[in-house]
């Protein structure tokens, strides 16, 4: 089996649970910046990785999808900055329907698993954030300090773990 990894990453999250991955798959793989992939074709299984900005997938990541995606057998990976263990009712909803939006910019792919975690809300994020005097999401900004240091080795295991549970299923 061949494998790819691919990701679009603006402050290194992403790309942090990429290589996790990528060090996890046996076999035939490769691992190449989402702005460098230019097909799908050749691969058995494209890991594919974006964080979630401002509420969903971004651009880059929802188009390359819909260009490179179709009929291809794909697993993603998302990070995002929303506490994945909160008891608060509001944050688990709001993550679950970022999650949604991940999904279905796959919808026309053969999507095998979906995994996120939590990544670390950068400075200038937090601060454009705080700078929209939009009371929720001021909020969001002011969770910060909560984010530091994710995703941690923890988390990265588990991706280590989503990774080769998804070449198991697939075999």
């Amino acid at each position: 089996m061949k494998y790819l990894v691919t990701y679009l990453s603006h402050t290194g999250n992403t790309r942090k649970v990429a290589e996790a991955m990528f060090d996890a798959l046996p076999g035939e793989k490769i691992i190449k910046p989402i702005e460098e992939v230019v097909t799908l074709d050749g691969f058995d299984i494209a890991f594919v990785g974006f964080p979630v900005m401002q509420f969903s997938p971004p651009r880059a990541a929802r188009e390359f999808l819909k260009n490179h995606a179709a009929g291809k057998k794909i697993a993603v990976f998302v990070t995002h900055a929303m506490p994945t263990g909160s008891d608060d009712l509001g944050q688990q909803s709001m993550l679950a329907k970022e999650l949604e939006k991940c999904r279905s910019a796959c919808i026309k792919s053969d999507l095998l698993g979906l995994f996120h975690c939590q990544g670390e809300l950068s400075e200038k994020s937090a601060n454009e954030l705080m700078a929209s005097n939009i009371a929720m999401l001021m909020e969001f900004a002011a969770m910060r300090p909560l984010t530091a240091g994710h995703p941690d080795q923890g988390e990265l295991e588990l991706a280590r773990s989503f990774a080769l549970a998804v070449v198991s299923a697939s075999c």
